[in-house]
């Protein structure tokens, strides 16, 4: 029986709540940030969901909300990380306005309804080189884990391409599918369409 995948976005972090692009920057959680992971925590309690492991990326925004969250669930072990759930690269445009994505990077952009993602700006990580690194990470977690239900916290990016690399969609069609928020989970279900878990609402 193989494991259930399931992926969480970390809490507000201070790039966030500045409107700044944050790549792999390494901001601590806001208030709001913490109040959001407690918030994901009691809903999956609430939601019956039981995981076996928590898995982690290394940077601050996502480890504390993976540990906010294995201590509300009452999981045992510590969150484990792994390096490949680190965010994408953004290049030259880490560190800048949100803002500022369509005046630096023109038309190589694509437009959802709430996010703008730039393409290929300098240095950065395009897109399928992300979904590659997001299926190392998945064969790191299932050579840990063989069964059950593994909870990973990481980040918006690669995230969505942790879902597109796991239930075979084309990398396009998910950044604009559905928009993946602040403590939002989506369950990975191979060739279905993507979702997030309707989890019972927790104020945060």
């Amino acid at each position: 029986m193989a494991v259930d995948i399931f992926i969480a976005r970390h809490g507000q972090d201070e790039d966030n709540a500045a409107g700044i692009l944050n790549g792999q920057r390494d901001k601590p959680l806001t208030e709001l940030g913490r109040q959001q992971a407690r918030a994901l925590a009691e809903s999956i309690v609430d939601a019956g969901l039981q995981f076996e492991a928590i898995y982690t990326s290394p940077l601050k925004r996502a480890a504390e909300t993976a540990e906010i969250v294995g201590e509300i669930i009452g999981l045992k072990t510590k969150p484990i990380i792994i390096a490949e759930l680190i965010e994408r690269d953004f290049g030259v445009m880490s560190g800048k306005p949100i803002s500022s994505i369509e005046e630096i990077c023109g038309d190589n952009i694509i437009k959802s309804d709430m996010v703008t993602y730039f393409l290929d700006p300098e240095g950065a990580e395009t897109f399928p080189e992300l979904m590659e690194r997001g299926l190392v990470a998945i064969r790191k977690i299932r050579g840990r884990q063989a069964s059950g239900k593994a909870l990973l916290v990481c980040h918006g990016d690669l995230g969505k391409m942790v879902y597109a690399a796991e239930a075979g969609k084309e990398w396009k069609d998910v950044l604009t599918d559905f928009h993946f928020g602040n403590a939002e989970l989506i369950e990975i279900t191979p060739n279905q369409d993507a979702h997030l878990v309707k989890l019972p609402q927790h104020n945060a």
